[in-house]
C-alpha cells in the first residue's frame, strides 16, 4: 500500500536501503498495517463549567455530561467523546466530538492522560485519550446530539479519605433539573517519588459509563490542584 500520507522525507533516515534492500517507498509499498490486530482510539473530553467571571473553587464548578443512547452502556452517562478519524489529529477529534454530541465548539482542551484497561470497552481493544476543558457557563448552551439521547450540567461534591497508602474518593455529581444522582466510589495508589505509578481502582461506577469515574477523577485532581496554586499566587 502507499504511505499514509504524501511528505515522508523526515522519515528517510540516512537514505540506506533495509536488510531486503528496499528504499523507504518500496518499504511503504509492501508494508500491511493489518497484518496484526490492532487497538481501536477514542478520545473523551472532561468539560467543566464556571459561573461568573472566574471559576475559584470546585464547588463552583459543573461537569458536563451526556446520557449514551446506544450499546454499550446504554442509558448510562458519559463524558462526550467517541472514535478518533482516521486522518484526524487527537485534539481535532475531541472537539469535533465534543461539537457533535453536545453542540459546544471552540473550546481550549488539554490532553491529561490515557486510558487503556483491556476490559474498559465489550466491543474491541479500545485505548482512550482523555481531555479536559473549561468554560464559562453563561457562553455556551449544551445540547445533545449524534450518540447522545441528553446532555446536562451536573454539581460535583468529591469527599476524599486515606487509608494507609489507599486514597479513598466519594464523588456525587447531581443535575438539579432532572433529579440525576451519580454516586461512583473509587482508590487510588500512588507508588514512587520522582517517578509516580498510578492505580486507578472503580468500586462502584454510580451510573457511569465505562471507566469514566476514572477519567472524571484526574480531571478533577489537577484542575482542582491547579486552582489552589493560583490562590496562592
Amino acid at each position: 500500500m502507499p504511505a499514509f500520507f504524501q511528505d515522508i522525507e523526515v522519515f528517510r533516515g540516512d537514505g540506506s536501503r533495509n536488510e531486503k534492500g528496499e528504499t523507504l517507498e518500496e518499504f511503504l509499498e509492501n508494508y500491511d498495517p493489518y497484518r496484526y490486530k490492532n487497538p481501536c482510539c477514542t478520545v473523551d473530553m472532561a468539560v467543566f463549567g464556571y459561573s461568573g467571571k472566574d471559576p475559584e473553587n470546585l464547588e463552583d464548578l459543573r461537569i458536563l455530561l451526556i446520557r449514551r443512547k446506544n450499546h454499550p452502556s446504554i442509558g448510562d452517562w458519559a463524558l462526550p467523546g467517541g472514535f478518533i478519524e482516521l486522518k484526524e489529529d487527537l485534539e481535532v477529534s475531541a472537539k469535533r466530538e465534543l461539537f457533535e454530541e453536545t453542540n459546544i465548539r471552540n473550546v481550549c482542551a488539554e490532553q491529561i492522560g490515557v486510558f487503556g484497561e483491556v476490559r474498559r470497552d465489550p466491543r474491541a481493544r479500545v485505548i482512550t485519550t482523555a481531555f479536559m476543558s473549561l468554560v464559562c457557563l453563561d457562553e455556551v448552551e449544551a445540547k445533545a446530539g449524534d450518540d447522545a439521547s441528553d446532555a446536562a450540567w451536573f454539581t460535583i461534591t468529591m469527599n476524599r479519605q486515606k487509608e494507609g497508602e489507599k486514597l479513598r474518593y466519594q464523588i456525587e455529581l447531581q443535575n438539579e433539573q432532572n433529579g440525576v444522582i451519580l454516586r461512583p466510589k473509587l482508590t487510588v495508589l500512588t507508588n514512587g517519588t520522582l517517578i509516580r505509578e498510578q492505580r486507578i481502582e472503580i468500586k462502584n461506577r454510580g451510573g457511569l459509563a465505562s471507566d469514566h469515574a476514572s477519567i472524571l477523577l484526574l480531571a478533577c485532581r489537577k484542575l482542582c490542584d491547579r486552582m489552589k496554586c493560583a490562590a496562592r499566587e
